[in-house]
């Protein structure tokens, strides 16, 4: 076993419920079962850079397990080796990497948890091959990262949008609408398979789909034959038309992923109004599915994280990364965890499922 004194911890990327219930896990770990000190970097990969940090004793964790949100702060543009600085009046971006590792130095910090998503990760396991002993904690709400079964955060996201579907279809009912719901997940259409299955949706797009809106139309004219006068929609944010490109937002340049997307929602439904005549309305959840206190499966696989985390960092070895596999939480080389996206099967058992029960993915 490695002599490991102290430990920073930081947060990056966009915030997901259980972040704050990891740093809970791995402050009381760290404190009652190796005797370690732990250094809290503040908004992300940013802190290291800038040396803005707080010590995290067990009184600073306390009471925010069932909070949102880290109580670190978070980021999900400062990359240390394209870090954005000011000069003559003009934004340009530096490599600043070996300022941040001389922090940690200088902090005596012997090993670094990095929270956090793909890009958040890839940043990590660059600094490792720097020499930074490096442990990863998966986080993203949307499910994609391929080490691990499951991502903390995911589960909250898709109980906020099975929450939004049970409300939607009160209304949609009422009306005779067709009711779409646009939920996130990037590239990858686990929120929205989750949720569209969970809250008796009609229609499902996703990323690993490509639609076509004639297929849609189809689908909702069979309902209303059938004496049903609304429909459900759910889109993930990545969702793809066939012969068609992705419905981009706006993007931010600094950021490790510069495309935000967001918008198909409101395209699709101009769409099916002309195509079927029908008044068809969108909701976009956006931000609500990353608020908010975590379910209680999220409470508990973040502190199960954060505690292997400990774990991994005081017995190497580097980089690794925390990754749940069927009912175990293990280690994994962190380079597995960044190789490629964790993207819905469209030949999976949860696709099967859904197509059983009569729900479209517009394919």
């Amino acid at each position: 076993m490695n002599k490991i004194k102290r430990i920073g911890i930081l947060t990056g990327g966009g915030d997901a419920p259980g972040l704050n219930g990891v740093i809970r896990a791995v402050v009381k770990t760290a404190e009652n079962n190796y005797n370690l000190e732990v250094i809290g970097f503040l908004d992300g990969f940013k802190g290291m850079v800038t040396n803005n940090y707080r010590r995290l004793g067990k009184k600073d964790v306390s009471g925010i397990l069932h909070r949102g949100g880290t109580i670190l702060g978070t980021s999900n543009r400062d990359n240390p080796f394209r870090f954005a600085v000011e000069e003559n009046g003009n934004k340009v971006y530096r490599d600043v990497s070996d300022l941040a590792l001389q922090n940690l130095v200088a902090l005596g910090i012997d090993v670094l948890i990095v929270i956090g998503g793909d890009g958040t990760l890839a940043i990590a396991d660059e600094l490792s091959q720097k020499g930074l002993k490096v442990v990863g904690v998966p986080k993203t709400i949307d499910n994609d990262l391929s080490a691990t079964d499951v991502t903390f955060g995911f589960n909250t996201a898709v109980t906020t949008a099975t929450e939004a579907l049970d409300k939607l279809h009160t209304t949609a009912e009422s009306h005779h609408r067709v009711m779409i719901l646009e939920v996130m997940g990037r590239y990858g259409g686990w929120i929205a398979l989750h949720a569209g299955l969970a809250g008796g949706a009609d229609c499902i797009l996703i990323p690993e789909i490509p639609y076509d809106l004639k297929k849609v139309k189809e689908k909702i004219e069979a309902r209303r034959a059938a004496g049903k006068l609304f429909s459900i929609i759910v889109v993930a944010e990545g969702a793809i038309e066939k012969e068609g490109e992705l419905v981009v937002a706006h993007r931010v340049e600094e950021s490790t992923d510069p495309l935000r997307l967001g918008g198909v929602g409101a395209v699709i439904a101009d769409k099916l109004a002309t195509l079927t005549g029908l008044e068809t309305r969108v909701t976009v959840l956006g931000h609500l599915q990353r608020g908010g206190s975590p379910t209680c499966y999220d409470r508990i696989l973040s502190t199960r994280f954060g505690v292997k985390a400990v774990e991994l960092a005081v017995k190497g070895p580097w980089p690794q990364m925390v990754a749940l596999k069927g009912q175990e939480v293990i280690g994994v080389p962190m380079s597995h965890a960044v190789k490629e996206l964790h993207k819905v099967d469209p030949q999976g058992e949860l696709v099967k499922a859904a197509q059983a029960v009569g729900i479209s993915f517009g394919g």
